[in-house]
C-alpha cells in the first residue's frame, strides 16, 4: 500500500519528494495530474494516508482535487503545494480542509516532517474514534475541584448566602450558576451583574431600580436586578469593588430583606438568594477600611475557594479536550487533538488567566493550528517562548518540557544547547560540593582530571569566579 501520493505536473518536484521520502523509507506513489490521481482514488480500496498536491496543473486544479478527495475521504490529510503563494490560494486551501499549505520552494526536511505529522494524524484517526460528546457544566478531577463539587452538593437544598473566592478566570460565575441550578430556586431567574463593570453613579439604579422622575433621564419606572431575580438567585461578581455607599444599601437588604428603588418611598420585599464573588482578599480590604466588616460577615456565611489552574494541573487534559470540542462545534469543523508532549508542556505553564486563558488558547488552536494533532510548535509564539515556572515531578520530565520548548523556539540548536547546559550544571554542582577543587570534583563525577579542565575551558567556565582553580590536572583519563 502506498502511504503518500504525490500529485504534481513538475517532474523535478516529484523527483525531489520521491528521493526524500525514499530515504525516510516512506512508501509513495506519484501522479502527473489531479485527473490521474482521482481516477486511481475512485478505483482503489486502499487510499493513501497522505496526499500532496500542487494547485496549478493541466486539467483539474489542486483545489478541485482537494474538494473531491475530502468528499470521498474526509479524514485524509491533504497538503497543498504551490509556487504562487497568494492569500486567496491559502485561504481557499484551508477552507477546503487542507492539512497544510506548503509554498514552493520548500525545505525538503520541512516537507518530510510535515508528511510525517500528516501520517501520524491519519494513523491516529484510523486507530481510534473519540467520543465527541461535550463534558458536564464544570470539569475537574483534581482534589481541590472535587471539594468544590462536594460543597455544591451539600448546598443543594440551602438558601444560604455564598461567597466565592478565586482569581480571575477560574470560573466563579460557572460555580454560581451551578449553585443556582442545584438549589430549590432552580426554576426562578438567575441574574448576574459585575459590580466593577458598571459606573458607580448607575450601579444603584441597576441593582435596586428607580422610580419615574427619580433623576434626569428617568422617564419611566425601572425594575432593578433584585426585583428581576425575585425567588431566584442574584450573582454579584467582583463584590470587592463595590462603592462604600452601595455596600451600606446592600447590607440593609441582606439584614432585613427590604430595599427601596431610587426615588421611591415604599419598601420592597426581596426574596432573593445572594451569591457574591471576588478575586480580592476581602479581609485585607476590611482591614484597610475599603470594605465594610459587617457586610463581609453577612456575605461570608458559606465560602467557596476556587483553585487557580496551576493548582489543578491534572485537569488540563480534560479541559483542553472539552474546549477544543466546543470550539469545533461552534465553528462547524472537526475537533483537534493535542499531543501528549504538548499536553505536558501546557501543564507546566503558569496560566495567569487560568481556565479562561486555556479556553481562549483552545479556540485559537481550533482556528490557527495547521494539523488535527496539535504539537508544541503549533502553540502561539508567546507560549512557546516562555519557560515553565513550576518544578516538574522529576528532572526527566523537566528535561522533556525544556526540550519541547526549545524544539519550538530554536530548532536546530536543541542538542548542543541542552548538552552544554547539562555538562555545565554537573561541573558547577560538583565544584560547589568540593569548594572549587577540580580533582575532587572530577572524582565525584567519575571523569578524569584533564577532562574536567578541558570541559571547563570548552564551556567558558574559566571566568566563573565562584570556583577556585585547581591547576593540578596533569594526566588524561
Amino acid at each position: 500500500m502506498n502511504t503518500v501520493w504525490i500529485v504534481d505536473d513538475d517532474r523535478s518536484i516529484r523527483w525531489v519528494l520521491e528521493k526524500a521520502l525514499g530515504r525516510e523509507e516512506i512508501s509513495h506513489r506519484s501522479f502527473t495530474s489531479a485527473n490521474e490521481a482521482l481516477q486511481e482514488l475512485e478505483n482503489t480500496s486502499h487510499p493513501p494516508k497522505v496526499l500532496l498536491s500542487d494547485i496549478r496543473m493541466p486539467g483539474e486544479t489542486g483545489l478541485t482535487l482537494l474538494q473531491r478527495v475530502k468528499a470521498m475521504h474526509p479524514q485524509l490529510p491533504v497538503i497543498i503545494m504551490t509556487a504562487y503563494s497568494d492569500l486567496e490560494s491559502a485561504v481557499s486551501a484551508f477552507q477546503g480542509g487542507a492539512f497544510e499549505y506548503l509554498p514552493k520552494p520548500f525545505d525538503v526536511d520541512q516537507a518530510v516532517a510535515l508528511v510525517r505529522r500528516a501520517i501520524d494524524q491519519s494513523t491516529h484517526q484510523e486507530g481510534a474514534s473519540e467520543d465527541t460528546s461535550l463534558a458536564p457544566e464544570i470539569l475537574g478531577q483534581a482534589p481541590s475541584m472535587q471539594e468544590v463539587f462536594r460543597a455544591i452538593g451539600r448546598l443543594s437544598q440551602s438558601h444560604a448566602t455564598v461567597l466565592i473566592n478565586g482569581e480571575s478566570g477560574t470560573g466563579k460565575e460557572l460555580v454560581a450558576r451551578a449553585l443556582h441550578r442545584h438549589s430549590p430556586r432552580r426554576d426562578a431567574p438567575f441574574i448576574a451583574i459585575n459590580t466593577a463593570a458598571i459606573p458607580r453613579d448607575l450601579l444603584e439604579s441597576e441593582l435596586f431600580g428607580h422610580e419615574r422622575g427619580a433623576f434626569t433621564g428617568a422617564a419611566a419606572q425601572r425594575r432593578g436586578r433584585f426585583e428581576q431575580a425575585e425567588n431566584g438567585t442574584l450573582f454579584l461578581d467582583e463584590i470587592g469593588d463595590m462603592p462604600s455607599e452601595l455596600q451600606t444599601r446592600l447590607l440593609r437588604v441582606l439584614s432585613d430583606g427590604n430595599f427601596y428603588r431610587v426615588g421611591g418611598h415604599q419598601p420592597i420585599k426581596a426574596n432573593v438568594r445572594v451569591i457574591a464573588a471576588t478575586h480580592q482578599d476581602l479581609e485585607e480590604r476590611v482591614r484597610l477600611g475599603l470594605f465594610r466588616e459587617d457586610l463581609f460577615h453577612r456575605l461570608n456565611v458559606i465560602r467557596l475557594r476556587l483553585p487557580p489552574l496551576r493548582e489543578r494541573r491534572e485537569d488540563v487534559p480534560i479541559l483542553v479536550r472539552h474546549f477544543l470540542q466546543r470550539s469545533a462545534q461552534e465553528l462547524g469543523v472537526e475537533s483537534k487533538r493535542v499531543s501528549e508532549g504538548a499536553i505536558k508542556y501546557l501543564q507546566a505553564l503558569p496560566f495567569p488567566g487560568n481556565v479562561r486563558q486555556l479556553e481562549n488558547l483552545c479556540h485559537w488552536l481550533t482556528v490557527m493550528a495547521p494539523g488535527q494533532i496539535v504539537e508544541v510548535a503549533d502553540l502561539p509564539p508567546e507560549m512557546r517562548d516562555q519557560p515553565t515556572r513550576e518544578t516538574p515531578v522529576n528532572w526527566v520530565d523537566g528535561l522533556g518540557l525544556e526540550t519541547d520548548r526549545l524544539i519550538a523556539a530554536t530548532p536546530g540548536e536543541v542538542f548542543d544547547r541542552l548538552t552544554r547546559e547539562f555538562e555545565r550544571t554537573l561541573i558547577r554542582r560538583a565544584l560547589t560540593a568540593t569548594g572549587g577543587r577540580r580533582i575532587e570534583a572530577a572524582q565525584l563525577l567519575g571523569i578524569g582530571r584533564n577532562t574536567i579542565t578541558r570541559k571547563i575551558q570548552e564551556l567558558g567556565m574559566d571566568e566563573d569566579r565562584n570556583h577556585a582553580v585547581d591547576h593540578n590536572a596533569d594526566s588524561e583519563d
